[in-house]
């Protein structure tokens, strides 16, 4: 082999070994593109979910005032009564026997009295021309006066007849709802003490009875006197009742009692709120959930559930800096509403709360911020209308297909690192 072609073929080996030690320049990936929600402070309902426990609005105890023999029930059991209605007869034979003598007794009490009173004035007109004696004449007029005073213990004797008497007939307190009976005709009722017949319920409104902790309550004024809220007080504060199959009742009740003390086996704080119940749908001694609203609250957040994360330490949203770089933000929320989480701690006015892509983005690192709307999928891209509900319905078993303006953007990226 003569000298050139030498040359030649080792250049060419030189060349051929620089080329295979030579490394491709590895491209940085451009930061993931985000969909974000600017925080806004707003002013919404203090909202508590709570249970409590319906009670009648009024509740008498129908009793037997006098003593007799129990004749007949005259109304329908578990029926509407109204207040003056008759419920129970008792046997008013004897009261009225009692009556009659207390009659006869005012009677004899009666003549008595005017017998006295002649006396007394013919013994007042003989007096001033000496024909009775001082004594006789004071004698006289203190037997007026004594047979006046039986006069008046008679009518009160009377009166009290007249009553008794009137009890034989027990009449319902008050309108409501009249219960089952709790003695038979027959029963001696009366003797000895207030024999209960049965009771009366007042079914609308209702009350529902319910308790806030002590600490919460604490916390709720702490709160208002920071201005951080403006709670409502008794008459304003309103709940709303949900039923047992989730549908909300219809009408809205309202707070009218808090009390002051805190009841020291439970440590909480009675409350209670009027509920009208005006179709008789809901029934005292039930158990009820519902939804109180409290009041307001100020400068507080409303993220979407899917922006919240939450670890051991709690719960935190991931928020994109001015510096295009992602910063984890502590958060404390107040439950939900309407689909969102209410956050009112945490969170600063203007913050851009990542919502869609969180799963794509990383403490630190560069995130390139989109608004967000809601119907976006967790890639911040829109959701397809069609699509969705077809690998929904096939149990998601399926990957969605790359879209194709991603494969044509791989695709050059490809061939610019084969040229170089």
């Amino acid at each position: 082999m003569t000298a050139p072609l030498r040359t030649l073929a080792l250049t060419c080996a030189v060349a051929v070994a620089l080329a295979a030690c030579k490394k491709p320049e590895q491209q940085t990936p451009p930061p993931p593109e985000v969909g974000v929600i600017d925080a806004k402070p707003q002013t919404l309902p203090l909202q508590r979910e709570l249970v409590g426990r319906l009670s009648p609005f009024r509740s008498a105890d129908v009793r037997a005032r006098v003593p007799g023999v129990l004749l007949k029930r005259v109304y329908q059991e578990g029926s509407e009564v109204k207040q003056g209605q008759t419920l129970f007869l008792i046997d008013p034979a004897p009261l009225r026997a009692s009556l009659n003598a207390s009659e006869a007794q005012l009677a004899s009490a009666r003549a008595t009295y005017a017998n006295a009173k002649v006396a007394a004035d013919r013994a007042r007109s003989l007096a001033p021309q000496q024909y009775v004696s001082k004594s006789d004449l004071d004698s006289a007029e203190a037997a007026e006066r004594t047979a006046l005073a039986a006069v008046k213990q008679a009518e009160a004797s009377v009166t009290s007849s007249r009553i008794s008497l009137g009890y034989a007939e027990v009449t319902s307190p008050i309108s409501g709802v009249a219960n089952k009976q709790q003695v038979t005709e027959g029963a001696l009722v009366g003797q000895g003490d207030v024999t209960l017949l049965t009771t009366v319920d007042q079914l609308d409104p209702l009350y529902v009875n319910f308790s806030l902790s002590v600490d919460e309550l604490s916390q709720l004024r702490a709160q208002q006197a920071r201005g951080a809220l403006a709670l409502s007080g008794d008459g304003k504060a309103t709940v709303n009742v949900k039923l047992s199959d989730g549908t909300s009742y219809g009408e809205a009740g309202t707070l009218d009692f808090s009390s002051t003390t805190v009841d020291p086996t439970t440590g909480a704080v009675s409350l209670r709120a009027v509920l009208p119940n005006p179709q008789k749908i809901l029934l005292p001694g039930a158990f009820v959930s519902f939804q109180a609203n409290l009041g307001e609250r100020n400068n507080a957040f409303l993220i979407p559930q899917q922006a919240l994360q939450r670890d051991s330490a709690g719960g935190f949203v991931m928020v994109v800096g001015a510096d295009g770089k992602v910063v984890r933000k502590n958060v404390k929320t107040e439950g939900a509403q309407g689909g969102n989480w209410m956050v009112s701690d945490g969170l600063a006015a203007g913050d851009k709360v990542v919502v869609a892509g969180v799963q794509k983005v990383k403490e630190g690192a560069p995130a390139t911020a989109k608004p967000w709307t809601p119907g976006q999928d967790a890639n911040g891209q829109p959701a397809a209308a069609g699509a969705a509900p077809a690998a929904a319905a096939a149990g998601g078993a399926e990957k969605a297909p790359a879209k194709p303006e991603a494969a044509d953007q791989a695709e050059p990226a490809a061939t610019e690192s084969n040229k170089q």
